[in-house]
């Protein structure tokens, strides 16, 4: 599984240290060469380029706002991903937290692309002990 971090959160939580050791891959927008503006690219053009992927791919963003949009919503259904959306409470959060937040939830994660069927959305509470809120979209 390959996992896609947006332009809302840190490069640092690409790394593939815990990850990879499960065979999985991180990377980050920065990171991701193919895209026609690089980093600068815009939501409905990575969503476009997870989708004509061959590779399974899910996706971690901390701007919720992209559900609210209706041309980067509809792309969202149509490419069929699941999406890992940071709740708000994430940006004012320092990054090793939220590091050690994402590790500590992610069984949750894998546990749900496991189970169910793309796409899907979840918001993933700061709350340590509340669960991963199901979206719509």
């Amino acid at each position: 599984m390959n996992v896609f971090f947006d332009n809302c959160t840190s490069p640092v939580f690409a790394s593939n240290g815990f990850i990879a050791h499960e065979g999985h891959q991180a990377v980050h927008i920065r990171d991701l060469g193919a895209l026609p503006n690089g980093r600068h690219s815009a939501d409905v053009e990575w969503i476009d380029f997870l989708r004509k992927s061959n590779d399974e791919w899910i996706f971690f963003s901390g701007d919720g706002r992209i559900l609210r949009n209706p041309a980067e919503r509809a792309a969202l259904r149509s490419a069929g991903l699941h999406g890992f959306i940071l709740a708000p409470a994430y940006q004012k959060t320092p990054i090793h937290q939220v590091a050690s937040l994402l590790v500590l939830r992610w069984p949750e994660v894998v546990q749900i692309v496991k189970l169910l069927q793309p796409p899907s959305m979840h918001e993933i509470p700061i709350n340590r002990h509340a669960k991963l809120r199901s979206l719509s979209f």
